[in-house]
């Protein structure tokens, strides 16, 4: 994102991180852009914080304004270069919808979260009405960098096939049938 731009529905997705974040978990903040989550985990309670991007303008960024926080470039087509069960918390936000192979992106989630360990994902909401409206075209642009649009049983189905327990999807934002924010946890 352009350094000057204030991410999407922020307020929400702050509110969100910190009703799934637990005093002294281990986080891992997979897209963390410029930083800007990682440093709300580590203010949180995290006992530790490393925050995760393919985009090294970004990291760059994060590093300056988070100076003590630990920033880390991953490469899109390869393992998160960390350890099994490394985390309590895997928080990927506006994330998934850029993945071009989500069953690989889930499983390396599942891999790296320590056992009962948890993962938060938010994603813009594609409701049918929202579709109806616009258009898919609107939302999944032929050179767009949105790959998936996920619903609210979309997105719960993909989490409950990867074997995550607990699920929860719920949306937010916008208008009650036309929804712009989707919030899910599921458990390892």
């Amino acid at each position: 994102m352009p350094p000057d731009l204030t991410p999407p529905d922020l307020v929400r997705r702050r509110r969100f991180l910190l009703s799934v974040l637990r005093p002294g978990d281990r986080v891992l903040d997979l897209g963390c852009g410029e930083g800007t989550f990682s440093a709300l985990a580590a203010a949180g309670g995290a006992r530790s914080v490393i925050g995760a991007d393919i985009a090294e303008a970004a990291l760059d960024r994060a590093r300056r304004a988070h100076p003590e926080l630990s920033f880390q470039r991953i490469d899109p087509d390869r393992p998160l270069p960390f350890a099994d069960n490394g985390f309590e918390l895997v928080w990927a936000s506006e994330v998934i919808e850029h993945i071009a192979d989500t069953a690989v992106w889930l499983s390396e989630i599942r891999r790296v979260l320590a056992p009962e360990g948890r993962v938060a994902i938010t994603t813009p909401d594609h409701g049918r009405l929202r579709l109806l409206v616009g258009g898919v075209e609107r939302y999944s642009q032929p050179l767009g960098d949105h790959l998936h649009l996920y619903t609210r049983r979309s997105l719960h189905r993909l989490l409950s096939e990867f074997a995550f327990g607990q699920v929860v999807v719920r949306a937010e934002g916008g208008t009650p049938f036309a929804r712009r924010l989707l919030l899910a946890s599921g458990q390892r």
